[in-house]
């Protein structure tokens, strides 16, 4: 019996097989994504109906019956005769955004003045661009510049009252400037002074650990109009007589304690994923403590929580509306005070100044999004399972 040591040999060749489907193009993204299980499917054919109900009306609404200049409400208040909306509709009252776009942006700072703003934002744009592109040299120089030196510009310029510069009371700033002004400073302090927090709710130390979780959980105990309210009301009731300080510095304080402690919580949150190997590893070279933590945990645990890091960033920016509640009035708060305007009193105002306001809210907060996705893919250090 030799069959058993006999191997077998095809005698004829292998029939052609038909060709791979594409794994690349729209054809595989569609198959892939929207209908890859007939579930999918289902829910992609429910999506485009709902996008098909909704969008038309929209896109009519927001543009073709639109109303893009004007002198006055009258403009806005006419109904449009065969139009895309319903019998007794009009469109987006843009015409209202195109007259209070300035005050939107500057709110009652002097229009004569408003250069100022102008030269900040674009200094704070050539500062900040290169800051973000990780092969742009010299980012040392570029974050003392960016974190030291033009916040002083900025006081010097926006406030005035110095080399010549005419005084100018925050009072009188508002819209988009304000908004920028504390999201700024509250993203610029919070990290840091978070970082710091996370730090003493860890630490070993009896007082520090106790008093950063007192400050901690007394902070995020309570909404944020509550801290805004004791920042501008309660605060100068400490103070010695005569002392008093300027209601956007009080805002300032108020949004910086609290995003910080937020902060301090996304912060010890990637501490605690860091393996006690690196510890014990930072340990082993005869690191210090601040060397262990500034060379070796925190790189890793920031890197780690740049999506809370980022959401907070976002919260914060969002939050910045609630300053109306003490009577300033960010990019919200003035576009919800020209509602009151007789000139512009139409039912289209308060919906297309509104729209407005978010639009600009979400063109930041979606450019943050999508600025810590890039850098997660950046940092990914290609661990896969």
């Amino acid at each position: 019996m030799q069959g058993h040591d006999q191997a077998f040999v095809r005698t004829q060749l292998e029939l052609p097989q038909p060709a791979p489907r594409s794994t690349s193009g729209i054809g595989h993204w569609l198959r892939t994504n929207l209908f890859a299980t007939p579930l999918d499917s289902v829910l992609t054919l429910l999506g485009l109906l709902l996008i098909g109900y909704i969008l038309p009306p929209l896109i009519g609404w927001a543009f073709i019956d639109a109303v893009w200049s004007g002198p006055d409400r009258s403009v806005c208040a006419t109904v449009v005769q065969g139009g895309s909306q319903p019998e007794g509709w009009s469109g987006a009252c843009w015409a209202f955004v195109n007259a209070k776009f300035e005050q939107f942006m500057y709110g009652r700072y002097s229009f004569t003045q408003r250069w100022r703003v102008n030269i900040v934002a674009i200094l704070f744009v050539l500062l900040f661009v290169p800051l973000i592109i990780p092969r742009v040299p010299y980012k040392g120089l570029n974050a003392i510049l960016f974190f030291f030196v033009l916040p002083v510009f900025a006081y010097f310029m926006l406030v005035g009252g110095w080399f010549g510069l005419q005084y100018v009371p925050t009072q009188l700033w508002g819209g988009l400037l304000v908004t920028m002004v504390i999201s700024f400073v509250g993203i610029a302090v919070s990290l840091p002074l978070g970082i710091l927090l996370a730090l003493g709710r860890r630490s070993e130390l009896p007082v520090v650990k106790m008093l950063s979780v007192i400050f901690i959980e007394m902070v995020r105990g309570v909404p944020l109009v509550t801290v805004l309210f004791m920042a501008s009301v309660m605060l100068p009731l400490f103070l010695p007589a005569g002392m008093t300080f300027d209601r956007l510095l009080r805002a300032l304080v108020g949004v910086s304690l609290f995003a910080s402690a937020y902060m301090a919580e996304v912060v010890r949150g990637g501490l605690q994923a860091i393996p006690k190997g690196q510890y014990e590893g930072a340990d082993s070279l005869g690191l210090g403590y601040w060397q262990k933590m500034v060379l070796i945990v925190l790189p890793q645990a920031l890197k780690l929580v740049i999506p809370g890091i980022v959401n907070t960033f976002i919260g914060l920016f969002k939050d910045t509306s609630l300053v109306y509640i003490i009577g300033m009035f960010d990019l919200l708060g003035i576009v919800r005070q020209n509602f009151s305007d007789t000139n512009w009193s139409s039912p289209q105002t308060p919906a297309s100044g509104l729209l407005f306001a978010g639009f600009v809210f979400w063109i930041f907060c979606f450019g943050m999004s999508r600025y810590s996705i890039w850098m997660e893919r950046r940092l990914d250090t290609g661990y896969r399972r």
